[in-house]
């Protein structure tokens, strides 16, 4: 049986790169637009079902949030501490310019800076696989992104998808996975995915 996580919990909450936990195990950032279950995500993956709360104001969560998660590799019967990272969601956040901008600054600094993230997934809407603003942060990731970091897409909602249009999202987004948290489809891989590369440091896909 490949390796799984035996364990999670809520660590701490950030507002800025200086209250995150000091530089140590490898961190995996989820980010995305909001609404795009990023929560439902993160509790299917370490199979809890309220590790992360889903705020039922979209954009509202303006923390970097913390969680600790156990990976068990049975083979070689060891077990393995990474940090899971949730960002806050983008796009739909009703606060003040001055605030988002604040905001914005705080997770500049902390995605560029953070030297201990190994991995990336963005999380996109398979049923709005082209939004511009997704668009966007692919790119801004792109342009700092270091040789020791992977990004990978991870498009959500896959189960309202037909075969059609699955396809076209795999072909015009090479490595990207689709996964379903309605039908469990995709989530063991995705498991897997993330202990190869963070902790067995494989390349990424």
């Amino acid at each position: 049986m490949p390796a799984r996580i035996v364990d999670a919990s809520f660590l701490t909450s950030a507002s800025r790169i200086e209250e995150a936990p000091a530089e140590g195990v490898g961190e995996v950032v989820f980010l995305g637009r909001s609404n795009v279950g990023k929560s439902s995500l993160l509790n299917s993956l370490t199979h809890r079902k309220n590790l992360a709360k889903s705020s039922s104001t979209p954009g509202k969560t303006r923390l970097i949030n913390y969680f600790e998660v156990v990976y068990k590799d049975d083979e070689a019967d060891e077990k393995y501490r990474l940090h899971f990272v949730d960002l806050p969601g983008f796009g739909y956040a009703k606060v003040s310019k001055s605030m988002k901008h604040e905001w914005q600054k705080s997770l500049n600094e902390f995605i560029k800076n953070r030297r201990t993230i190994r991995l990336f997934i963005h999380l996109r809407d398979a049923r709005h696989p082209d939004e511009p603003i997704d668009e966007d942060v692919k790119g801004y990731i792109s342009g700092f992104i270091g040789p020791d970091q992977c990004y990978i897409e991870v498009f959500t909602k896959s189960d309202k998808l037909k075969q059609k249009e699955t396809s076209k999202i795999l072909r015009e987004h090479p490595g990207a996975m689709l996964v379903s948290n309605l039908k469990k489809r995709g989530i063991e891989q995705l498991e897997g995915l993330i202990f190869d590369i963070v902790i067995k440091g494989e390349p990424c896909p």
